[in-house]
């Protein structure tokens, strides 16, 4: 299964498109504001669809509903070509946060309970490490063949590459196992079933404080990466060309390939050394972005990096205090609370693009990071998974933490 995880991971982000289509955008006319607004399509499509997919995922076929998004994010890759246009771009973006939604989550919870099945579930760190890594090593290969593609053959050429990639993740992801996991634990099917997995799903965040603020932070930490869309903005304002923008983007690329590789390494990091990395990533964050120069991409870089780890461990640490029987759910409402965040980005870029330069709007984003910082040191939980608490989460949900507010 671990091999398969990693083929899919990497037709998920090996997207020859996504260091440029920025670009696109600008070079089809489109102003700051307007790319910003696309953004916000993109985001608010994510998040109107994201509960409603967790718990279709819950209800259905974790597999088939993944592999049912990667075809329609290749839609939307689809459509920008064709259709070089606002419109086009903004259907473009609902099909990809349509798509995008059927997969948040989804593929974590199938992994998790495939291992937890076999007693594995402890290794769940460092698989989806290992699988983080693969996935931004693909990342890092697409955005420097971009380069030579697109002076090859420019947007279509790129384009046409985009689109096969995530269809050949869909068709992968079809072949991964699944046990059953709705017939033993709900007697329900179709619209009842889902809207029982639903509200279950949602009664499990809002019954714990504990439970809730895990998912704050697995879904604010993820948020900050909205900021990846304005990089080749930024490179092109320090004076890249466009044929060197993929190349510059390959840094923060790398940068995550090294952080998520780390955090399977590192999983059991306590809560204030993490909040004190997303302190320092704050810092190199704003550096890097007023520094006005190509090398500035270098601490964005590490910067990005440091987020990529906590992605990794505010996910995993999530995945440890809820039970199986509504996982994708939950983890959905994080993927939920993840796109507001980024919806605020996208906003606060767009709004502020008339005033300040892009340099200063991104260096500006330092300063929530920063209070995110606190709240990881003060609110990530422990790391506390153990093999006898398996049954335990999936009979009775999360088990009870010492430091778990809602049982003090």
């Amino acid at each position: 299964m671990t091999r398969r995880l990693y083929a899919v991971r990497g037709c998920e982000e090996g997207i020859l498109l996504y260091p440029l289509y920025a670009l696109l955008f600008a070079d089809a006319g489109l102003s700051t504001a307007q790319i910003s607004s696309l953004f916000v399509i993109w985001s608010v499509v994510s998040f109107v669809c994201e509960v409603p997919s967790g718990a279709w995922a819950d209800a259905w076929s974790r597999r088939r509903l993944y592999a049912l998004g990667s075809f329609l994010i290749a839609a939307g890759y689809a459509t920008w070509i064709l259709w070089p246009a606002y419109p086009g771009f903004a259907l473009g973006f609902v099909l990809w946060g349509v798509g995008g939604a059927m997969q948040s989550g989804t593929l974590e919870a199938l992994v998790y309970d495939e291992l937890a099945a076999v007693g594995a579930a402890d290794t769940y760190a460092r698989v989806t490490g290992r699988s983080g890594t693969v996935g931004i090593l693909a990342m890092l290969a697409a955005t420097t063949l971009a380069a030579p593609a697109y002076a090859l053959g420019g947007y279509p050429l790129i384009g046409a590459l985009s689109v096969a990639v995530p269809v050949v993740g869909g068709c992968l992801a079809l072949g991964f196992p699944e046990t059953p996991h709705r017939e033993s634990s709900d007697e329900f099917g179709g619209l009842r079933g889902y809207a029982t997995t639903l509200a279950a799903g949602l009664r499990e965040v809002n019954g714990s404080r504990f439970v809730a603020r895990a998912v704050a932070l697995a879904a604010l930490v993820p948020g900050f990466t909205a900021l990846d869309e304005y990089l080749p903005l930024l490179s092109r304002t320090a004076g890249a060309p466009t044929a060197l923008v993929p190349l510059l983007f390959a840094l923060p690329a790398l940068g995550m390939a090294v952080g998520s590789a780390l955090a399977g390494r590192w999983a059991a990091i306590a809560p204030r050394r993490l909040g004190a990395m997303l302190a320092g990533a704050a810092g190199l964050l704003a550096a890097g972005a007023l520094s006005r120069h190509l090398a500035g991409m270098v601490p964005i870089a590490v910067a990005f990096g440091a987020l990529q780890f906590a992605i990794v461990v505010s996910e995993t640490r999530l995945q440890e205090v809820i039970g199986s029987r509504t996982r994708a759910t939950v983890l959905s409402v994080s993927g939920f609370a993840a796109e507001v965040c980024a919806v605020l980005i996208y906003a606060g870029v767009g709004a502020g693009g008339a005033i300040a330069p892009m340099p200063v709007l991104v260096a500006c984003c330092a300063v929530p990071l920063l209070g995110t910082a606190l709240m990881a040191a003060r609110w990530l939980p422990t790391h506390q998974l153990r093999p006898t608490a398996l049954s335990r989460m999936d009979s009775a949900g999360p088990v009870a933490s010492a430091t778990d507010p809602a049982t003090n």
